[in-house]
Parts: C-alpha cells; sequence; structure tokens
C-alpha cells in the first residue's frame, strides 16, 4: 500500500530529474525568417540556438576579456544603439590607443550573409572574431590564451555548462556562442518593413524617396536586406595615408581594387560615420558623392549614369532612408550589455 510519504517521494524525484534534465539540456530557440525573406546562408544544424548559448555569446560580446589586456571588448567597436558600429572616430582603435585602417562594419542580419569584413577575408560568421581578436591593432589576442582566462573564472565556467552541458571550456565553442548572439540581431522592424506589411504607410516624400532609391540604388542595396553582399567600386578614391586597396588584398586581381563589400543601409541614421574609411560624417555627403559621378569606365554599370538629382530629390532620398530606422532593434534589452 502506497504512504503519503511514497507519493512524496516519487514527486521529489520527479522534480529532481526534472531539474537535471532542463540543466544538461539548453533551451532551443526558434530563428524565425522574417516574411518575405529569403532563406538564411548559415547552417543552424551546425550551431543550433539555445538561449543559454545566447546568454553565453552576450557575455563574451560584452567582456573585455577577449583582449590582450581586459580594455576592448567586441561592443566597444559595435555599439547598439547605433546599429553595432562606432560612432565616435572614423576608423576603429584598439589596445593601447592603437587605430586602425576601417571603420567598423555594422552587426545585423548576419545570418544572411556569405562572406564577412569590408574585404570579405572571412568566409564564416563562426570564425570572423578571430580577426579583431588577433589584430594586433585591435585586441592583440590569441584564441588559446582567451580559453585559458575564460577556464580560470568561475562564471564562465557555470555559463559554458548551461550553453554545452559541461564545463569544457574550448576555442570552438566560444566562438559558437558569439555566433548564437550575433545571429539574432535581426533587425526587420523599421518603418519600411511596416509598409512592406501593409502596416503603415509612406508620406509623400518617403514614397518620392522610395522610388528615387530604387531606381538609382537597389541594384546594389537590394531590399529586404539593403546589400547584395557583393564587392564593389564606389568611386572613393584611394586615402594615401591607409593605401587600403580592398578586396584585391585578399584575391589578388587587378579587376578587385579598390573593390569594398556593399554595406546594409538598415539603421543608416545612426550608423555614421558612412564609407570603409568613416570619410564621410553625414549623410548628405555620402548622397553628394553619389550624385557626382558618372561617365568612369570602372564604376559598375549601375554608378556609370549621373544622378543628377535635384536638392529637393536629395531630400527626399534621405527622407525615405530613415524609415530604415529600427529603434526597436536599436533598444532591445536582449541585446545590451548583460546586468
Amino acid at each position: 500500500m502506497k504512504t503519503k510519504y511514497t507519493y512524496s517521494i516519487l514527486i521529489v524525484s520527479v522534480l529532481f530529474f526534472s531539474l537535471a534534465f532542463s540543466l544538461l539540456n539548453p533551451t532551443p530557440l526558434y530563428f524565425q525568417i522574417p516574411k518575405g525573406w529569403q532563406k538564411p546562408n548559415y547552417d543552424f544544424s551546425k550551431n543550433p540556438l539555445t538561449e543559454e548559448g545566447f546568454q553565453l555569446g552576450r557575455q563574451l560580446f560584452y567582456d573585455p576579456i577577449l583582449s590582450k589586456d581586459s580594455t576592448i571588448s567586441c561592443a566597444s567597436c559595435h555599439l547598439q544603439a547605433t546599429g553595432f558600429t562606432h560612432v565616435d572616430h572614423s576608423l576603429s582603435h584598439g589596445i593601447d590607443g592603437k587605430i586602425g585602417t576601417r571603420n567598423s562594419m555594422t552587426m545585423m542580419n548576419l545570418a544572411w550573409s556569405k562572406t564577412f569584413m569590408w574585404d570579405g577575408g572571412v568566409n564564416h560568421l563562426d570564425v570572423q572574431p578571430l580577426n579583431p581578436i588577433t589584430s594586433p591593432v585591435e585586441m592583440n589576442e590569441t584564441l588559446a590564451n582567451v580559453v585559458n582566462k575564460l577556464q580560470k573564472s568561475d562564471k564562465y565556467k557555470s555559463l559554458f555548462f548551461a550553453a554545452f552541458g559541461d564545463e569544457n571550456i574550448t576555442g570552438q565553442r566560444v566562438l559558437k556562442a558569439l555566433s548564437q548572439f550575433e545571429l539574432l540581431l535581426i533587425s526587420a522592424n523599421s518603418k519600411y518593413d511596416k509598409v512592406m506589411r501593409k502596416e503603415a504607410v509612406f508620406t509623400n516624400q518617403e514614397q518620392n524617396g522610395y522610388q528615387l532609391f530604387k531606381n538609382n540604388c537597389a541594384s546594389c542595396h537590394t531590399e529586404p536586406l539593403f546589400t547584395n553582399g557583393k564587392y564593389e567600386n564606389n568611386g572613393i578614391p584611394l586615402d594615401t595615408t591607409l593605401n587600403d586597396i580592398g578586396r584585391q588584398r585578399i584575391t589578388e586581381k587587378s579587376e578587385d581594387y579598390l573593390k569594398f563589400k556593399v554595406p546594409t543601409l538598415r539603421n543608416i541614421q545612426f550608423t555614421n560615420p558612412y564609407m570603409h574609411d568613416g570619410r564621410f560624417k553625414k549623410l548628405t555627403e555620402v548622397i553628394k558623392h553619389y550624385n557626382s559621378l558618372g561617365n568612369n569606365k570602372n564604376l559598375p554599370k549601375q554608378l556609370q549614369k549621373p544622378m543628377n538629382l535635384t536638392d529637393n530629390q536629395r531630400v527626399d532620398l534621405v527622407a525615405f532612408l530613415l524609415t530604415l530606422t529600427d529603434t526597436e532593434f536599436l533598444f532591445d534589452k536582449r541585446f545590451s550589455y548583460p546586468r
């Protein structure tokens, strides 16, 4: 005959095994593709998203422990409120006040990217962090040293256990956790997106700007990602103090001279300065640059024809670009510094 004591033992046992199961089995996260968007390029089967993996990646993203002297984190150059890039200087800054040669790229909708960096020198998101971690003008560290430092932290032992089922901290797990955080940086709820979903309407000025955009910009900044992921020469002359030749540094092909990755225009209102070297501080300067191009056979076909925009048209184009601002993304607490 079963007693109340027996039932109590059974209940405690069930609760114990349920807790143990939850600790050893991270909570799966669903990657939601925005309506009308193409299938992501990232292979999630090799790095399934979990809440615990995301939170581990979030901690790592904001932790300067990734740098040699523990002064520079990923977030030092990729600030959430500015589209995960920096805005206070043209070129990225690293440890000991060292200055890089490029403006940091924005970080959003990375699951759809096939290559990374301004020159495409990295072909997978899982290894992209190795570039800034090992760069002598950024974090100037090695992945092996990062792992050694993390292994001495009780906090990280617990976080890795929650994310992967044991306390084994490896370089691969560090990189996969960072990817899990970055993969969920999805910006898809700007006014533009709401208009596309028929939840809002453009003003007349925004609609005029949208038409100008489709006529002059959309071939490179393709909707809905607002980048075609390719590398183009956009007419920016070589900065002889930096001597950055762009994509040619990777491919060693003359035709890739001064070609840089086409960046997304999402949240462009807050991602200044612009271009690979941050030479333009204002969006109006960028439009003025493109409006001055034309009749240059070295440029892509879409840039060889002069835009000839009037002052009013340039204002309308800016008005449309401002509709790409996604404030929900820029201030989402899930992506902010972990408290």
